[in-house]
């Protein structure tokens, strides 16, 4: 009995191609939990699009595809001094560097991307770094080539800056330093806007990195369901659980694939603006403070409550009994599956399986 993720291979796959077709020059990203789908699967799909390239998170992603996929992969982490990792080809992999230090540290031969800082204020080298670059001639023909420059950019900009001219301006900047400008690697800037770019530095490739758009973006191609494992009958009053909670009504206890190991109940903080969405997390949580807590589970669609905090590998849900509750069909019988509302890039599936 498994948490399964249920592909509509075809509708996900013509989804990628019109992404493709929208971001010439795309790099897919394939990191962490490979967005609910695993990075193998995602390594298959990145060679079918036959990008060349795919971007991974960490030196360790990297490793464990190498055998996986034959293009070039970069590692989005930032190399750091002294850092203890597997050994990778330079033929096939790119590493991105985020000071000017860390680039001479880099073994001979290697390929790096270089990251700028940018509005995000996370991690880069500063328009002052580029003088140090060009100064100590870290070119294509010294020890360590540049293979191009990334700039992660903010999703909003409350200010109302313009993601063209920040890019602009540091595309200028290292024009002006005597670096090559040749290829910048961006996240989160839109069509429209690189089309803008590309008009104003025709020289220039301007390359897209997308792993959410690119893979989850076809939300009705993709279906979470979990596996009924029990369903017993409890009345109102009687107690159940590790807690020896007491059911608020008449209904039925459903115990159903999917638990912490796999994330469910686990949420990373959202950024929360509005005044409505700010009064449902303060429903939410009032709610949690008496132990009523909705699940992502639903069944006959409608969402259940969890009946305690999931397991490690399952969960239990409280389904109330009597003919409002039960509109439109009974409790589920074993075997039956749940619908399941989960955020992909923190849910492991037990299988992801093509429809």
């Amino acid at each position: 009995m498994t948490l399964s993720l249920y592909v509509d291979t075809a509708r996900w796959r013509a989804h990628q191609q019109s992404v493709l077709a929208e971001f010439p020059g795309l790099v897919p990203v394939a990191k962490g939990n490979g967005y609910g789908f695993g990075n193998e699967r995602l390594a298959a799909e990145t060679a079918r699009l036959g990008t060349g390239i795919l971007a991974v998170g960490t030196a360790v992603e990297a490793a464990a595809l190498l055998d996986r996929y034959e293009g070039e992969l970069l590692v989005l982490t930032p190399y750091r001094i002294g850092e203890e990792g597997p050994a990778l080809p330079p033929s096939r992999v790119i590493r991105t560097v985020a000071h000017a230090d860390a680039l001479r540290a880099l073994p001979m031969g290697s390929r790096v991307v270089v990251e700028c800082m940018t509005s995000m204020r996370r991690h880069g080298i500063s328009p002052a770094d580029l003088g140090r670059l060009a100064v100590d001639g870290v070119r294509s023909e010294a020890r360590t080539r540049i293979e191009g420059w990334a700039l992660h950019l903010p999703l909003n900009r409350p200010d109302g800056s313009d993601p063209v001219d920040e890019v602009a301006r540091w595309v200028n900047a290292i024009g002006a330093a005597g670096l090559p400008t040749d290829t910048v690697f961006l996240s989160h800037l839109g069509s429209a806007d690189l089309a803008q770019l590309a008009r104003q530095f025709p020289a220039g490739a301007f390359r897209s990195r997308i792993g959410t758009r690119l893979w989850l973006g076809e939300v009705d191609a993709l279906q979470a369901r979990a596996t009924v494992l029990d369903v017993t009958p409890i009345a109102r009053g009687e107690r159940y659980g590790y807690r020896q909670h007491k059911a608020p009504s008449d209904g039925h206890l459903l115990v159903v694939t999917g638990g912490t190991a796999h994330g469910v109940g686990l949420e990373a903080p959202r950024y929360v603006q509005g005044v409505l969405p700010r009064a449902k997390s303060l429903a939410r949580a009032g709610l949690a403070t008496v132990n009523r807590t909705l699940s992502p589970y639903a069944w006959n669609s409608k969402q259940l409550w969890f009946a305690e905090p999931p397991h490690m590998q399952v969960s239990i849900l409280f389904l109330p009994g009597g003919p409002q509750a039960q509109e439109g069909g009974k409790a589920p019988a074993l075997g039956d599956e749940l619908s399941l509302n989960v955020r992909h890039t923190t849910t492991h599936f037990d299988r992801v399986a093509d429809r």
